[in-house]
């Protein structure tokens, strides 16, 4: 070919009533970003979350900037004032008019089926600026409810679950890559994320695996990511001593949904790896850990690696024969609590996510497990229960929702506490208030 292909990525706004980036960046589009690189294409980033924090948190987390908008009707009633979230319409607008020239083509990326109305903002505006440039839309609102993204987000074309391949695939069909390259089935052997197109990025986001190996009846996983994939732990390692080198990281967050997996053969092998080296990091768990895993070996090994914002991913206390999931069973999370405590973790250092607003869950079952938590002296993070497409409770959730979920993914979204047919805002307070008081 001639002239290199110049391809536009764009990382959409979120629409919504609440959104914090908690150790949030668009890690696959850096990955596919670097990918296209290092096939010859010139590659732009338009992230409309890159930007500082309206009000800075710990670990360089924060609040993004919010412009209020008008609620959505089919919102109404929400008492809360719903937003766009990141940069502002003015200073996308400026951003496409800044590129050196006109791109082949325009890749977008998508997250919660919730937030499409970014993604159709984002692409209406690159269409305005760029009027006869294809729109290829990928990601998770596009892998979930692709007949819905189709009709509505403005795409000319979406693509469903691991994008690498597909998007070379058509990519190379308009003849904007040539010869058909094939990316590495095995991600071991991507290339290191574009982290250098991002302007803000006061922490590492690293993936030490793809996919999860469980498959929670409420959890996307499985779909967006089919297969379960892990890299060596040497190779972890090398792009972690690359990136301090470079870029002078202090805080590194783990996006892994599986992270303990293994630990003896994996994450250990890792922070052995490091403390051999000498080499100190700050770590995050955003996705929480898998509490069974939570032996006294990994719980000592967490403390001296200097994990700062532990998550364990609890979703409830209750057990027995109706859980959701395959996380937790009878003791292991007063096992896993007296490890990390034994360890020397502060209880108000100890995060334990509790998902509300399930199909058929009682408010008495939320209560009883922050209790639980609160009194093995860890810290009750309330996480909201999003409908999503394709998991095995959707079925359910379709049958108890109080909203026509099928219809609209505006519908999905967890402030609506959707499928909590009793749901009440003085009722979500007073949860609230029992968990943080």
């Amino acid at each position: 070919m001639g002239t290199s292909p110049v391809l536009l990525l764009i990382n959409p706004w979120i629409y919504d009533f609440a959104a914090y980036d908690f150790f949030a960046r668009p890690l696959g589009l850096l990955y596919l970003a670097s990918f296209l690189a290092g096939q010859g294409c010139e590659v732009h980033l338009l992230d409309c979350l890159d930007t500082p924090h309206a009000r800075p948190g710990a670990f360089g987390a924060g609040r993004y900037p919010k412009e209020i908008l008008p609620t959505p009707p089919t919102l109404q009633g929400i008492p809360r004032r719903y937003g766009r979230y990141g940069i502002s319409e003015a200073d996308f607008q400026a951003r496409l008019a800044a590129l050196p020239q006109t791109p082949d083509a325009i890749l977008v990326t998508s997250l919660m089926t919730y937030w499409y109305p970014g993604v159709q903002a984002a692409i209406r505006l690159a269409r305005e600026q760029f009027p006869e440039t294809p729109v290829i839309l990928g990601g998770i609102y596009a892998t979930l409810c692709p007949e819905h993204a189709r009709r509505h987000s403005g795409a000319d074309l979406v693509i469903t679950g691991p994008g690498e391949e597909a998007m070379v695939n058509h990519l190379a069909a308009a003849g904007l890559l040539s010869p058909t390259p094939q990316p590495p089935d095995d991600f071991a052997s991507l290339l290191y994320p574009a982290f250098h197109l991002l302007s803000h990025l006061p922490y590492l986001p690293i993936l030490t695996s793809r996919g999860c190996p469980l498959d929670c009846s409420y959890c996307a996983s499985r779909l967006l990511q089919p297969r379960y994939q892990r890299r060596p732990p040497g190779a972890v390692v090398e792009e972690l001593l690359y990136w301090q080198e470079r870029l002078g990281f202090r805080d590194v967050a783990f996006y892994d949904d599986a992270l303990l997996l293994d630990a003896a053969n994996h994450l250990l092998v890792i922070l052995e790896e490091l403390a051999r080296k000498s080499i100190s990091f700050r770590f995050h768990t955003p996705n929480g850990l898998h509490t069974r895993l939570i032996t006294p070996e990994v719980a000592g090994w967490l403390k001296r690696s200097q994990f700062a914002t532990l998550r364990l991913g609890v979703e409830t206390t209750a057990l027995g024969p109706d859980r959701l999931d395959h996380k937790i069973q009878t003791g292991e999370l007063e096992e896993a609590m007296a490890n990390l405590q034994e360890a020397g973790f502060p209880g108000e250092e100890i995060g334990v996510y509790l998902l509300i607003g399930l199909p058929h869950q009682e408010e008495e079952e939320v209560i009883n497990s922050i209790r639980r938590v609160k009194e093995l002296g860890a810290t009750p993070v309330l996480t909201q229960y999003s409908p999503i497409p394709g998991t095995a409770l959707w079925p359910q959730a379709v049958a108890t929702s109080r909203y026509d979920l099928l219809s609209d993914p505006l519908f999905h979204n967890n402030s609506l506490f959707p499928c909590w047919p009793q749901f009440s805002w003085d009722r979500y307070t007073r949860l609230k208030r029992l968990a943080r008081d």
